[in-house]
């Protein structure tokens, strides 16, 4: 880039000259995503947060200037899977509790933004207790996962669609047995499934199936990543520089819970917003 010195600094000048007029920064300027950075123990990780998740960059953003994430260790670690952090009880290594800021957000799903190496995604409350899929307010994981076979892909595919079809039934089954049970009635589950099957069946019918895309299906099983959160947890940044240090986080020893046997700490800075 160096050699274009000159038709750098001219280009420049007329998108300078350009915005003056337009009042506002040219759409098709790149690298305009904040970027922040995870000092741990056993290296450095330089993150972007995409803007296409809002909620998400802003609240972390807001998080790391406070100084929220300053001495919490990743408290839950599987190797080819993920590493998680973000839970201020562990700043006292209180690892059997779970905590967070004490708040949720709103899920941000956006079907380009999904579970590759190195993505960043919000932790929440499983399906039952949190069926909007609210994600926790502090805390996080960043994705290690492994590569998939285009075969192993596809029963993951295949197990994804099945969950979301049992998931399905179970809330149309719920939210009868809810009517019946304010009349005063004690329902009946099976009578219940096969009393509704025709309609069970219509809304299976119409729902739409969960695909890879191209670009995922590529990724997946070259990069590699954690396909079967896709759609389910809020994906908002990914590892720009570090992979290895995540890689040599995910591989430290672990006890109860998947807790790090040596507590690796954090510090999370703002380089760019």
């Amino acid at each position: 880039m160096k050699r274009y010195k000159s038709i750098i600094t001219l280009a420049a000048a007329l998108l300078a000259f350009a915005s003056t007029f337009s009042g506002c920064k040219p759409s098709y300027l790149k690298g305009d995503e904040p970027i922040v950075l995870i000092e741990t123990d056993m290296g450095d990780i330089k993150l972007k947060l995409y803007n296409e998740t809002p909620k998400h960059r802003d609240n972390f953003i807001k998080l790391a200037e406070e100084g929220f994430f300053d001495g919490v260790i990743f408290h839950r670690v599987i190797e080819n899977f993920m590493i998680q952090g973000g839970d201020p009880s562990t700043k006292e290594n209180a690892v059997d509790s779970i905590d967070d800021a004490g708040y949720t957000i709103d899920a941000e799903f956006v079907p380009e933004l999904y579970h590759k190496k190195g993505a960043l995604a919000a932790a929440r409350m499983g399906d039952a207790e949190n069926p909007e899929k609210k994600s926790s307010g502090s805390q996080f994981y960043i994705v290690q996962g492994k590569t998939f076979t285009p075969e192993e892909l596809q029963q993951q595919l295949q197990q994804k669609n099945k969950m979301k079809e049992t998931s399905t039934i179970n809330k149309l089954l719920m939210e009868r047995a809810d009517k019946l049970m304010d009349e005063g009635k004690n329902p009946d589950f099976t009578k219940l499934y096969t009393e509704m099957q025709d309609t069970i069946n219509s809304v299976l019918k119409s729902m739409v199936k969960y695909e890879y895309s191209e670009e995922q299906t590529n990724t997946y099983t070259t990069l590699g990543g954690t396909p079967h959160l896709d759609g389910d947890y809020t994906v908002f940044g990914e590892v720009i520089e570090g992979l290895e240090v995540v890689d040599k986080i995910a591989a430290v020893k672990t006890g109860t819970a998947d807790n790090p046997i040596e507590p690796v700490k954090m510090k999370i800075k703002v380089l760019k917003k």
